[in-house]
């Protein structure tokens, strides 16, 4: 399940505050709006994306706008619902044979806990099943990290860009050195570029190139939980033992205040089962 992360806009978002209060609170409003310069940043946003559609083919740039979004939302993973469910699994599996989970897909949202239970209910090998599932998992990390390299190849551009329009701004300045009152002005103005530059790369584009591979290390450690829970399932380990084994998985924090709920998830899923 998806939901918004607020946590990458309100960080940039603060970002940009603390930037403004240090402008503000040394030169005021009129300084302020020495830093807008709107050249300077399509000089910048410009070469970034002139760089982007050099390094990557067709494919990958059209996952840009994509792969944006993703740093916008986050993925919730219940891992106690997630051991529950393996548990009930488990159980019923023991119980009433493996073809027997099929009456449970209906109830399992995630495709990859399906995929993993449909392999063990056609007899596959555990050894066999737990390869499969691996090669999903780095076969995810993979798309992952060529979807990352955008916004990372982004963070290195963007400064590279503002220098190029600090020097391009240095270069019309010394061409023009008859009213030496210009000078600071102008001088100012050529090093706007390489702020802009600085601030996308390191407020905005690498941040987010960050959530995302945080994202990726949440996904891949919740999926390694799935294969042992699906190869458990499939070995008809004891219940208890396979909840004892997956709930390894969880923090001293995380278990010392989710027993509770351990007892009140396991049940409804039985309840529904019923």
């Amino acid at each position: 399940m998806k939901q918004k992360d607020i946590l990458t806009p309100l960080g940039i978002v603060f970002g940009l505050g603390m930037i403004s209060f240090g402008i503000l609170s040394s030169s005021g409003l009129f300084g302020f709006l020495s830093f807008i310069d709107v050249p300077s940043f399509i000089i910048v946003l410009g070469g970034v994306i002139a760089g982007i559609l050099i390094n990557f083919n067709v494919d990958q740039v059209k996952l840009m706008g994509k792969v944006i979004k993703e740093s916008f939302v986050k993925n919730h993973y219940d891992l106690p619902e997630l051991i529950a469910l393996f548990e009930h699994l488990s159980e019923r599996a023991r119980r009433e044979g493996l073809l027997s989970l099929e009456n449970e897909l209906d109830q399992v949202e995630d495709p990859f806990i399906k995929k993993g239970i449909l392999l063990a209910i056609d007899g596959i090998e555990p050894e066999v099943i737990q390869d499969i599932m691996s090669a999903e998992i780095v076969a995810m990390e993979d798309r992952h990290i060529k979807g990352r390299k955008i916004l990372e190849k982004a963070g290195e551009y963007a400064p590279a860009w503002g220098m190029v329009g600090t020097l391009i701004g240095l270069v019309l300045m010394l061409n023009d050195l008859n009213d030496p009152t210009t000078l600071g002005p102008q001088m100012a103005v050529a090093l706007i570029t390489t702020f802009y530059g600085v601030v996308l790369a390191n407020l905005v584009f690498l941040p987010m190139a960050g959530k995302l591979a945080s994202k990726t290390d949440e996904e891949v450690f919740m999926k390694q939980i799935i294969v042992e829970g699906v190869i458990g399932v499939q070995s008809g380990q004891n219940p208890r033992i396979l909840k004892e084994k997956l709930s390894a998985f969880l923090s001293d924090d995380m278990r010392k205040h989710q027993s509770d709920k351990f007892a009140g998830i396991s049940e409804e899923i039985s309840n529904e089962a019923s």
